[in-house]
């Protein structure tokens, strides 16, 4: 099971994650798109929808449901896969926010998940404001922190991928993540 586990690329908003992930995916590595993004695009939509700013727990449980698909779906995977934030990520939100993380949600944190976690850090050159990321860049790089700090509280071991083009990016994740296993890519 453990090798069939996803990894995840993680870290504050407009990292470059999800560029990340689509290069992978361009590879045909199985790959699985960031759920609060979708999340909050599709909420926008709704006359009450529930929204990360002004309803974070109830968001934050929206999350959870789909993040368990991922998981699930992931896990049977026999490719090396990828998740665009995970589980763990709702720790760390709902931390940030100052809100109680259910019980539920910190034990599936911790389990079904390569032990091994990438971390992108937001930069200038990257970093855009927007309605699904309304956060002022200083922020953003207080999300990174708290996302390391918590995967760290479960176990998780980070690596931060170093910003360097695209490609070589790539590259790092697949080398580390062949290591990681115990494989040559």
């Amino acid at each position: 099971m453990e090798r069939h586990s996803p990894f995840i690329i993680t870290g504050g908003p407009g990292s470059g994650k999800t560029t990340l992930l689509d290069a992978l995916a361009a590879r045909d590595y199985k790959t699985f798109e960031e759920v609060p993004r979708k999340l909050i695009a599709e909420q926008s939509k709704l006359e009450n929808g529930i929204l990360p700013w002004n309803q974070l727990a109830a968001f934050a449980e929206l999350c959870f449901k789909d993040m368990m698909n991922q998981k699930q779906a992931a896990s049977t995977s026999d490719q090396l896969s990828f998740l665009d934030r995970a589980i763990p990520d709702i720790c760390a939100y709902l931390t940030f926010g100052n809100e109680a993380v259910p019980p539920r949600v910190t034990e599936q944190a911790k389990v079904g998940y390569q032990a091994l976690v990438f971390t992108c850090e937001p930069n200038t050159s990257t970093y855009v404001q927007d309605d699904v990321r309304p956060y002022p860049f200083e922020e953003a790089l207080e999300i990174h922190r708290q996302l390391i700090e918590q995967y760290q509280s479960l176990g998780y071991r980070c690596i931060s991928v170093p910003f360097l083009k695209l490609e070589q990016r790539v590259e790092f994740v697949l080398a580390e993540s062949y290591a990681h296993l115990g494989q040559t890519g």
